[in-house]
């Protein structure tokens, strides 16, 4: 598994009209920390954020043992911080740290890596475990296309529970050949940091495991 990324056309193909293919991690591997628990900060302040995470800490502990999986921790913690709040309040303060917040913590070559796929016509995807909620409007923005979890709405506001899948792991795969015909293209490129990036990254033709540190 490549450990950089090559600075020379990531297509490898100078001259094709083929297409490529390019589908990128976000926390950790765009981004230089979690933006889960970033965007729990953002939205309830430092104070009352960290409160909470200190009363889930059991919760969190079992899951960093594997007692409980990534999807279970993910909804207590969702549960905790934004069960019954409207939708329409949450999606603002998720576009405000879109816009906001997500270029204070996005790491520059991850940026120039996008761009250049970008320049040779390549197609990007975000696959995230973290909500679309607030990749969205920032996706929109670098005009990237974005597969990541989904939040459960009931009567207008969060439940806490995911819709669907957490988009980790397994998952992400899963999600890309929901929408991808990877036949089409002549080279698949991922980027990841993590173990729930390890199946996106065995699914590509060229992997970078943690290249923009």
């Amino acid at each position: 598994m490549n450990q950089s990324v090559n600075s020379s056309n990531p297509n490898n193909t100078e001259g094709s009209s083929t297409k490529s293919v390019a589908f990128f991690d976000f926390d950790g591997t765009i981004t230089n920390r979690d933006s889960f628990i970033d965007f729990i900060v953002f939205y309830h302040g430092r104070f009352a954020a960290y409160f909470g995470l200190f009363r889930l800490l059991p919760f969190l502990l079992a899951y960093k043992i594997k007692l409980m999986p990534n999807w279970q921790a993910k909804e207590k913690v969702m549960t905790y911080f934004f069960k019954g709040e409207p939708l329409a309040d949450f999606q603002t303060r998720c576009e405000q740290y879109a816009t906001e917040r997500i270029p204070q913590i996005t790491r520059k070559s991850a940026l120039q890596a996008i761009q250049k796929h970008q320049e040779l016509g390549n197609d990007i995807y975000l696959v995230s475990a973290s909500p679309e909620n607030w990749l969205l409007a920032w996706c929109q923005q670098k005009e990237i296309k974005l597969l990541a979890s989904r939040l459960e709405v009931s009567k207008g506001r969060l439940t806490g529970n995911l819709l669907g899948k957490n988009c980790y792991g397994p998952e992400k795969v899963v999600r890309i050949r929901q929408v991808v015909d990877l036949s089409h293209y002549q080279n698949v490129y991922s980027y990841g940091d993590s173990s729930g990036d390890r199946q996106m990254l065995q699914l590509a033709d060229h992997a970078y495991y943690r290249p923009f540190r």
